[in-house]
């Protein structure tokens, strides 16, 4: 009954019975990491603060006042609230866990009883302007985030110039469609209709897995004209190189998933050529729905983006005003004249 021992079954648990995407069992497992264990890329060691402090003790003598410390000590080595609240959220769903009827019948899940931390209020969405993703494709197509000066033969030439083309209007099209990369990634020709001007989201990549897309169910997504264009463009260019129904829409030089990292660290280096502020990649997400934002609908914009609920598309709706708006605004505020006495 160490917490080590039932938080390790119920990482089990949550993958196979409640079918936590792969990405967030990675989350989880880094969480709950032993402390001192190197990281893959050799560059510094696991704190595993869970484990240090709780994983050798007894689930069932463990008080609420026990985890209340152990979220001061995260206090102290300055965590923000969120992290903090992570930490918190995680050692509460190993105690709910331990307390089913079906597991360990634990009396009370003391985790549950412990404080929340007060979280600071999200920032303003940062996102990009279609002119600025123009030129943070630009970049990418030019190749100016190579760094790399080794003399290359014509044909590793001509296949680097594809690649930044390819990824050049895949970025185009992650700010034009507000797809993830994930879906971006997994989708197949087979799910593009660029006749009907609409791509059917149908799954994902998640740490390197495919998975139902976010949410649990499928969308269609409707297409702008410019993200049809680099479509088009990508679909000339790519000839008969898998382009068949089943290939991947945006593929590697063997028809493998593109990486997710290397398109990252891509993203990153034209960002910088093209003097750009920094925005992570996700960001190009934002900047659809914000740009979106300006002339479409609350509704329309929850089904562009493919949201849940709609208090998250509430965010893109109060981003920016139409000009109609604006001009609204404007008017309202005009000097009107009045026959109406004024009150003193």
């Amino acid at each position: 009954m160490t917490f080590r021992n039932i938080a390790a079954e119920w990482l089990e648990w949550v993958g196979r019975v409640k079918g936590a995407k792969p990405s967030t069992l990675v989350d989880y497992r880094s969480l709950l990491s032993e402390p001192g264990v190197p990281y893959k890329d050799g560059k510094g060691k696991t704190l595993g603060r869970i484990m240090a402090s709780l994983g050798d003790r007894d689930l069932r003598d463990l008080k609420a006042k026990d985890i209340e410390a152990f979220l001061t000590t995260l206090d102290h080595a300055g965590l923000k609230a969120r992290n903090v609240n992570k930490h918190r959220q995680l050692v509460c769903a190993v105690f709910a866990y331990a307390c089913r009827h079906d597991t360990y019948e634990l009396p009370a899940n003391v985790a549950a009883q412990t404080d929340k931390r007060r979280e600071a209020a999200p920032m303003p969405l940062e996102f990009y302007e279609a002119h600025e993703v123009e030129a943070l494709a630009d970049a990418m197509a030019a190749g100016l985030h190579r760094n790399d000066a080794r003399d290359l033969g014509d044909d590793e030439l001509a296949m680097r110039a594809f690649e930044d083309a390819r990824d050049a209007d895949l970025f185009r099209i992650l700010f034009y469609t507000g797809l993830r990369l994930g879906e971006l990634r997994a989708l197949k020709w087979s799910s593009l209709d660029l006749q009907e001007r609409a791509v059917l989201v149908k799954v994902a990549y998640s740490a390197g897995e495919i998975v139902e897309p976010k949410g649990r169910s499928y969308r269609w997504t409707p297409l702008a004209k410019r993200a049809v264009e680099a479509f088009e463009r990508h679909l000339e260019r790519s000839g008969e190189n898998f382009t068949s129904p089943d290939d991947l829409v945006f593929c590697g030089r063997y028809g493998e998933p593109l990486d997710d990292s290397a398109l990252r660290r891509r993203y990153k280096g034209s960002q910088a050529a093209a003097n750009l502020r920094p925005l992570k990649l996700h960001g190009l997400r934002h900047s659809a729905g914000s740009n979106y934002a300006r002339e479409a609908t609350a509704v329309e914009i929850r089904d562009f983006l493919g949201h849940q609920k709609m208090s998250t598309t509430d965010r893109y709706v109060s981003a920016r005003m139409s000009e109609e708006a604006l001009a609204r605004l404007d008017s309202a505020f005009e000097p009107r004249s009045s026959n109406r006495k004024t009150r003193h």
